[in-house]
């Protein structure tokens, strides 16, 4: 089948990269705008752009999709394919062009565009990948498959986005297959299980060592990419890459201490929360390197031993 994908970001780029190894034909890829990025803000393309340019396949930027529905007629395919593009489809385009989306949940759960990030943050051991028929709601189309997908403790949104995407790819690839030969079947959304998620914001990233370490340490895995958790100690952003729940502390006194308290150690960054001890195995400060947690503590010396509130 030609068909026209529509995505920006890493989990797209897989999808898209297995689609085109695949025996059907990608005719082009439509994805969001460039956006400034940079201290100079000067202009960047995403990254899916140099994809499609070094596969031959024009590339379409439009900032709204209804207003351009006239070249999307002129556009010889014969399905759409989203993941992960980040933007309604209006119903003048459905209207005019089937489309399948690749959802990184089990869907009715975790409807939006943050599912990956949702699953971590609420802990959850099991997630899993869905393809759908794309109507105008909210990821709520009818089911053509779906598959769970275990979360592993040491699992976070990059090896996440991995992770689903590869399945996703597969799965969607099945999907084509029964779609060209007439054997796909669709299955409705049991919509009083509808769950939706939040889109986050950089804020969303701070960490309240009032929580219990769990909690923070799902946090992180949630924003290892983006925007990272952090928090403040003495005025200074510390941003967090990695972390763990510090299940074998010996230093038991020092579990007395407020949330929020640094724990003496000079190997070790720990730092006291709501319930259990946090403990950071990557970070990085102001201006610097990421670094190991070893490494950031023997080149600094904080301002202060509790975290600012």
């Amino acid at each position: 089948m030609k068909i026209l994908f529509f995505g920006t970001p890493r989990f797209a780029e897989i999808v898209l990269q297995q689609l085109l190894h695949s025996h059907h034909t990608v005719v082009g890829v439509v994805c969001q705008s460039d956006k400034p990025a940079g201290r100079g803000n000067k202009m960047k393309s995403p990254h899916i752009v140099q994809m499609a340019k070094e596969n031959n396949l024009p590339v379409f930027q439009f900032e709204r999709l209804s207003e351009h529905i006239d070249n999307f007629k002129q556009i010889d395919c014969q399905l759409g394919v989203t993941a992960s593009y980040g933007k309604y489809i209006p119903k003048a385009l459905l209207d005019i062009l089937p489309i399948v989306n690749v959802h990184p949940s089990m869907l009715p759960k975790y409807r939006g565009g943050t599912p990956i990030q949702s699953a971590l943050l609420n802990g959850d051991e099991v997630t899993g990948v869905t393809i759908m028929k794309t109507n105008v709601g909210m990821d709520d189309g009818d089911i053509y498959v779906q598959q769970k997908l275990e979360i592993l403790p040491e699992d976070d949104y990059v090896s996440m986005i991995e992770k689903t995407a590869s399945l996703g790819a597969k799965l969607l690839l099945e999907t084509l297959d029964k779609i060209e030969n007439n054997t796909a079947t669709l299955t409705p959304q049991d919509e009083t299980q509808a769950t939706k998620v939040k889109l986050i914001k950089k804020e969303d990233g701070l960490l309240d060592f009032s929580a219990s370490a769990a909690k923070l340490v799902n946090k992180v895995r949630a924003f290892s990419e983006s925007p990272v958790a952090y928090f403040f100690v003495g005025g200074e952003r510390i941003k967090v890459h990695k972390a763990k729940l510090a299940t074998d502390f010996e230093n038991e006194e020092a579990l007395l201490g407020k949330a929020g308290a640094i724990i003496p150690n000079k190997k070790r960054f720990l730092i006291q929360a709501g319930c259990g001890v946090f403990e950071i195995l990557k970070c990085q400060g102001e201006g610097g390197k990421v670094l190991d947690a070893s490494a950031f503590l023997n080149g600094h010396h904080f301002k202060a031993m509790v975290v600012d509130a």
